[in-house]
């Protein structure tokens, strides 16, 4: 799939910064409007790949993004371009399939990391998961397509997610080292690019090793 004239694209694959300018009354999690100026910055230094815009990983890219943006911040899923809402439903790893409802409510964390000894996601809410990550990753926890390997309706394609933690996770020390998780996903989407039903496939145990490898903070213990 190639588009001549990216405008002519639906809004939610043309970019998640004009599906943000275009609110109209969007009920945002934390009153306003998300602004990504900052992180975006590190995007555009760290990402490994400039897809052509028109492209179909460009589409495909802005469409995951757009997604993402909206289920962080977007508290009514009614309200998501991204998506079919009443249809939609997502799962990670082969397990239970979650609705558009469920990933509002308990945030996309939860629903993708395992409950362990490193992350028990039964004491999560949604804003304790994303203070979490967010002071881990100051700079953002960026996220990239690397590689699209089937078309719509149904678009395969594989992806990096990586930060630089620089921030405490838990109890942990930062270690200042780049954390990265690589994965595959499978997008069910229908002609006008909303997503019905995708599931993502990767492993999060090294991550979670890899952020619980700093040096446990003192807590003002005497040495």
């Amino acid at each position: 799939m190639n588009y001549d004239d990216p405008a002519k694209l639906p809004l939610w694959v043309q970019s998640r910064d004009r599906v943000i300018a275009n609110d109209e009354g969007v009920q945002w999690r934390e009153g306003e409007r998300p602004d990504y100026s900052y992180t975006d910055q590190f995007l555009e230094v760290e990402s490994q790949f400039n897809h052509p815009e028109g492209s179909l990983e460009a589409i495909v890219e802005n469409l995951v993004r757009t997604f993402e943006m909206e289920a962080s911040h977007k508290t009514n899923p009614e309200q998501w371009l991204s998506i079919v809402t009443d249809k939609f439903r997502m799962s990670s790893n082969g397990g239970q399939f979650y609705t558009a409802q469920n990933v509002s409510d308990q945030g996309t964390y939860n629903l993708f990391i395992s409950d362990n000894e490193k992350y028990n996601t039964t004491e999560e809410t949604f804003e304790s998961s994303f203070e979490l990550f967010h002071k881990a990753f100051p700079n953002g926890f960026l996220w990239e397509l690397t590689e699209v390997l089937s078309g719509p309706p149904s678009i395969t394609f594989k992806w990096r997610h990586w930060g630089t933690f620089n921030g405490p996770y838990k109890d942990h020390q930062p270690t200042g080292q780049t954390i990265e998780i690589v994965g595959l996903s499978i997008a069910r989407v229908t002609d006008d690019l909303k997503i019905i039903e995708v599931e993502h496939y990767f492993d999060n145990s090294t991550f979670l090793q890899k952020l619980t490898s700093g040096c446990p903070f003192n807590h003002g213990k005497e040495k």
